[in-house]
């Protein structure tokens, strides 16, 4: 899932430079040059993060922040800004930005920073829980309920994912088809009908086609397990 980033800087090459820094680290970039527009783009709750310049036109940048803020709007904020002092970056703070960085900086430590803003973000979404399950090259992305193998993504079927996402919780582990009928189907009982096995059949070949090798394994008289081949 690409995160959404809202860029509200009135000076064009720094918005540019922005926007192409960040586009470049995977994010996908939405700029404006003034408060009013950020605050319009801001309120359609679309964005995953704002940065935002402090002095700008129209509406200056804690004042778009505030009114955010006041919306509803809890998408964490960056403020950018040459006035640097502790009481500058109070001010910036109790406006409602998350973070305050003092120009001029360097690009390299706003990544770090827009990368932590997210990382907390994530983990006030999800409690704390880890948002990805890595098994060798296959990675799942738990809030987008994405899946990649080697960096390719793969569809998959609501179906397909559920039986991935629980195989992937126990990879390595010897999964039966009894635990995936009680967890994905809600049986407690036999239905007597090879569904587990048709269900995995497809979902191995969306794995597994076009790549070198295995990752779902059939485990005979048992069951399956997920693992990265030996």
């Amino acid at each position: 899932m690409t995160r959404k980033i809202l860029v509200v800087e009135d000076d064009a090459a720094t918005a540019a430079y922005l926007a192409k820094g960040l586009a470049e680290a995977g994010y996908s970039v939405e700029t404006c040059g003034n408060g009013r527009d950020g605050l319009f783009l801001a309120s359609e709750g679309v964005f995953d993060l704002i940065v935002a310049d402090r002095m700008l036109p129209g509406i200056d940048g804690l004042a778009m922040l505030s009114a955010i803020r006041a919306a509803g709007i809890t998408a964490p904020a960056l403020v950018l800004s040459a006035l640097g002092t502790v009481d500058d970056r109070i001010d910036g703070l109790r406006a409602g930005a998350d973070d305050y960085l003092c120009k001029p900086f360097s690009f390299g430590e706003l990544s770090a920073r827009v990368e932590a803003l997210m990382r907390r973000t994530d983990r006030a979404t999800t409690g704390g829980k880890p948002t990805r399950i890595i098994v060798g090259d296959l990675e799942i992305d738990l809030l987008g309920r994405q899946v990649s193998r080697q960096g390719r993504p793969i569809a998959l079927g609501a179906r397909e994912y559920s039986i991935l996402e629980y195989l992937a919780r126990h990879a390595g582990q010897v999964v039966t088809r009894t635990m995936m009928l009680e967890k994905i189907w809600n049986y407690h009982f036999d239905p007597g009908s090879n569904v587990v096995d048709v269900h995995v059949g497809r979902l191995r070949r969306k794995l597994e086609e076009g790549f070198d090798s295995p990752i779902l394994h059939t485990v005979r008289g048992a069951g399956y397990r997920l693992a990265p081949a030996a």
